[in-house]
């Protein structure tokens, strides 16, 4: 019956284009000026109405079905009605009714993966169909209907199934079925298909994010307790836990990152989901914040002498991956404060390896928190740049001065106030030798600008001087401190500590630092009375003449200080001067705001770089108030006004 309808149509579209010609003086005028229907029309209405409503859901011959459906597209004149209502419907309906009862027997005897594999395969051969025999407008609902009955009504049991084997896909990287699990991107052929299933259904992907977080969130503390059960770890030596905090940790989270990463791709649920499981990274570890320990990972691989040995190109790839890690760091601006404190020693104590890769991960941090965020940091480098420049003139300079050479080795660098972590400056008093050091390079400094004034900050000098003990002259690398010191012995045999406390001009705390270091630590250069482990302000010194070491060559450290505390104080106080800078903001465009909404605006603001605490930004905003830049309505204590 189906090849004799063909047959007909066929013969029956002849007849109708030949009527056409042989009338087609009546469509144009005639049935033009009478509103009539033209004659093609009529004629596709009388065929319309010869066709049957009834039909069977029966495989047939894919060209001759192809053929019969365009008829019913055809006699549509232009609307789908015929096509949707005569056959679509049944179509629909019957497809439903199968899909249904095979996913019944698939969800009781197949695991997940195998489900989500025969489902997919059902999908694909549906959609091959549509462009075999059916019209194009039914493939969107074809998939719809097929995806509702293998996916919406299981997703919950699929994601139960078998003792969460979703958790196990993650864990064992099985991409390609967890592609289907997730809608994640994965290719399923050679011209790189995308295929998304869970995706295609409402709300389809959430219980899979939920679980990829779950997972994610566990990975990462398990990493975190691994590191702080070492870190407790008493029998460990500090040198070994700063490693496995500082080094090994990172690299660990930075490698789980990587893994999870490839999940994510453009889907924000997920993108979400990963930021949302990485926040246990964020909390730190072990008293060292997530802040410290990346800028603390970043320092050691960007030093010399690095324990990370890796190539150029693997040290792009590493700070490009920990760049990414910023994402998850509330407080950017501690990260920020710390970087630059480690940055600064590497620049001013030569401990640099490469100053491609400090240009680099400069770039990378701009790029990814603003020019704002590196400015700083880039000026830095830019004074190192200057100061070799500066150097290369001053050493012309002593050249055609030679009255003016100071006898001495010297090498200044001049930072830019402001760019540079602040640093105690105290009027140490210098030995003659230094002293005229300081005055040839500030008479230098003059014939360059006189509009500059130049504060030393001797703390972080150095110096290399020459030790003549009995046993061998030794040359000791000290710092300007140590050697106003070592110095002082030259004229002295035995001086107390309130001698040298007197004649330097220095604190307790760095007098204490100062002659720990030349008397009990390593390399005793001084003796001490009495001889203890410790330095009180009783004690007596005196040059010891019988040092001696293999090395010809030694440098004598100053105990570390502790900075964590200060970076910590510095960042508050900044923190405080830019939640005033942006409530000034917020009320010089609003003019008049509620305290609520001037709260949320000034939180939105500087979340960027930190979450400020909201009852600092309460006393900023009573603080500004005292200071007349804002005021409480008279009427409405929690509405404020702006003066200009």
């Amino acid at each position: 019956m189906l090849r004799e309808l063909v047959k007909r149509w066929a013969i029956y579209k002849v007849l109708g284009r030949w009527l056409s010609h042989f009338f087609s003086y009546l469509d144009r005028y005639f049935i033009a000026q009478g509103n009539l229907p033209r004659l093609n029309e009529v004629g596709l209405t009388c065929f319309r109405d010869l066709i049957t409503k009834e039909r069977e859901g029966e495989q047939v011959d894919r060209a001759l079905l192809r053929n019969v459906l365009d008829i019913f597209v055809a006699i549509g004149m232009g609307q789908m009605d015929q096509y949707e209502n005569d056959f679509e419907a049944a179509f629909l309906k019957d497809t439903v009714a199968y899909y249904s009862q095979k996913a019944s027997i698939w969800i009781l005897e197949d695991s997940c993966p195998d489900y989500m594999l025969k489902a997919e395969k059902c999908l694909r051969r549906e959609k091959d169909g549509v462009s075999l025999y059916l019209h194009s407008s039914t493939e969107a609902k074809l998939l719809e209907k097929i995806q509702h009955e293998f996916l919406s009504v299981y997703v919950t049991q699929l994601l139960e199934k078998d003792n969460s084997q979703c958790h196990a896909l993650v864990r064992d990287d099985k991409v390609e079925d967890l592609s289907r699990m997730s809608g994640l991107l994965f290719y399923l052929s050679k011209n790189k298909e995308r295929f998304r299933l869970l995706f295609k259904i409402p709300r389809g992907i959430e219980p899979v994010s939920s679980l990829f977080k779950q997972y994610v969130t566990a990975e990462v503390t398990a990493l975190v307790k691994q590191a702080e059960d070492a870190a407790s770890n008493k029998k460990a030596e500090k040198k070994d836990m700063v490693g496995l905090q500082e080094q090994v940790f990172v690299r660990k989270v930075i490698e789980l990152h990587e893994k999870y990463q490839a999940y994510v791709n453009d889907y924000h649920t997920f993108h979400k989901a990963l930021k949302e499981a990485f926040e246990v990274f964020n909390k730190g570890v072990a008293g060292s914040s997530s802040a410290e320990l990346l800028a603390t990972f970043c320092d050691n691989i960007l030093k010399k002498g690095s324990s990370w040995k890796l190539s150029d190109e693997d040290i792009e790839e590493t700070l490009e991956k920990v760049v990414k890690l910023l994402d998850y760091i509330s407080d950017k601006d501690l990260f920020a404060e710390f970087y630059r404190k480690k940055l600064a020693q590497r620049l001013l104590f030569d401990k640099s390896a490469n100053d491609d890769h400090e240009r680099s991960i400069l770039t990378k941090i701009k790029r990814k928190c603003g020019g704002q965020f590196t400015s700083k940091m880039e000026r830095m480098v830019t004074d190192l740049t200057l100061t070799r420049e500066n150097q290369t003139s001053f050493e012309e300079y002593l050249s055609n001065n030679s009255h003016a050479n100071p006898g001495i080795d010297l090498t200044v660098t001049v930072l830019t106030t402001g760019f540079w972590p602040s640093y105690k400056s105290f009027d140490l008093n210098l030995p003659p030798e230094l002293v005229k050091c300081v005055k040839v390079f500030r008479e230098f400094y003059q014939t360059k600008t006189k509009h500059r004034k130049l504060t030393w900050i001797y703390s972080l000098g150095t110096c290399n001087i020459s030790g003549k003990f009995e046993p061998k002259t030794m040359e000791l690398i000290v710092t300007t401190y140590q050697a106003s010191a070592l110095l002082l012995f030259n004229s002295s045999d035995r001086l107390s500590y309130s001698d040298i406390m007197t004649e330097l001009n220095l604190t307790d705390n760095d007098i204490v630092r100062l002659l720990h270091s030349l008397s009990c630590a390593k390399y005793k250069i001084l003796n001490k009375e009495p001889n203890t482990k410790t330095i009180s302000p009783t004690d007596y010194f005196e040059f010891n003449s019988k040092f001696t070491d293999k090395m010809r060559r030694i440098k004598i450290l100053l105990p570390p200080v502790d900075e964590k505390k200060k970076v910590i104080e510095d960042v508050d106080k900044d923190r405080l001067y830019a939640i005033d800078a942006s409530i000034v903001r917020v009320m010089k465009s609003r003019k008049v705001l509620g305290h609520q909404q001037l709260v949320m605006e000034c939180v939105e603001q500087l979340g960027h770089m930190f979450k400020p605490n909201l009852k600092a930004i309460k006393k900023r905003i009573d603080d500004l108030i005292t200071r007349d830049y804002l005021e409480r309505d008279k009427d409405n204590p929690n509405l404020f006004r702006y003066l200009a």
